[in-house]
């Protein structure tokens, strides 16, 4: 994993700032991960590119991560505070990014359901302004690929064309067992409200904190380029070079920091 610097940053915000949280993620480690394709990056299953994405973080601004939610119950704003390791459920496989894809198998219902894992693609390619139930059936159909109706013997069985006709019970297991085949794709924090003790679980989405993560560093580490340029007539790049002790200290002798 390539190490950015304040340069690499501030250039990698500028050129994915208005596209989609997926691709936003997918330029991050094609940034990091040089050598590995887009293609190849966006055809990782999420709870992979989860997990490069959390040890990506950790080593940009560490292993401590904070957050504000509203309670649902009293609305009551609560600060969280929680640690890399405490989101990590699979290992950081950095050497795992040309596996390729598997096929999973479930049977239930009098059906056989042969599918993969989603990708990013995937989740880009689900319709804006879907709601819950609809983006997941969306999900589904792109990650089944044979369905098979079974009627008791192997002679019998008849491959099933129409995915959306699907009970949804079997649809429901299908996504269970994407959970537990990839558990970092679904990270959810156990909740509770010191005021009204309400509790509760909330999916925590490691691409859309760091994206937001890295546009409020970006944007503090451009006003310090601004101050120092306007002070001194430094340039951007000669900056941006600097460590970000020495900018704090010039930024002191300015009364800036």
């Amino acid at each position: 994993m390539k190490t950015l610097s304040a340069a690499e940053l501030v250039t990698l915000w500028e050129r994915t700032a208005h596209r989609s949280p997926v691709q936003q993620a997918l330029g991050l480690l094609s940034a990091v991960f040089p050598e590995h394709s887009m293609d190849r990056l966006a055809r990782l299953g999420i709870g992979q590119r989860d997990v490069l994405l959390l040890t990506l973080r950790e080593r940009l601004f560490g292993p401590d991560l904070s957050s504000v939610v509203g309670c649902p119950r009293c609305r009551q704003p609560i600060e969280l505070s929680f640690k890399v390791s405490d989101l990590r459920v699979e290992p950081a496989a950095l050497a795992g990014i040309d596996a390729e894809d598997s096929v999973l198998t479930l049977t239930r219902d009098g059906y056989r359901v042969d599918f993969r894992m989603p990708n990013s693609l995937d989740l880009a390619s689900i319709k804006t302004g879907a709601d819950v139930n609809e983006a997941v059936r969306q999900l589904l159909s792109r990650c089944i690929q044979s369905v098979v109706r079974t009627t008791g013997s192997p002679g019998d069985a008849e491959p099933e064309n129409q995915n959306d006709r699907l009970p949804e019970s079997l649809l429901n297991a299908v996504a269970e067992r994407m959970a537990e085949a990839e558990p970092q794709a679904d990270t959810r924090l156990t909740l509770s409200c010191p005021e009204c003790h309400y509790a509760w679980s909330a999916i925590f989405d490691i691409a859309t904190y760091l994206i937001k993560e890295i546009q409020r560093y970006v944007k503090h580490l451009l006003e310090e380029v601004h101050h120092l340029a306007r002070a001194y007539g430094w340039r951007e790049a000669d900056i941006l070079a600097m460590t970000p002790m020495r900018r704090r200290a010039y930024l002191q002798m300015l009364g800036l920091a």
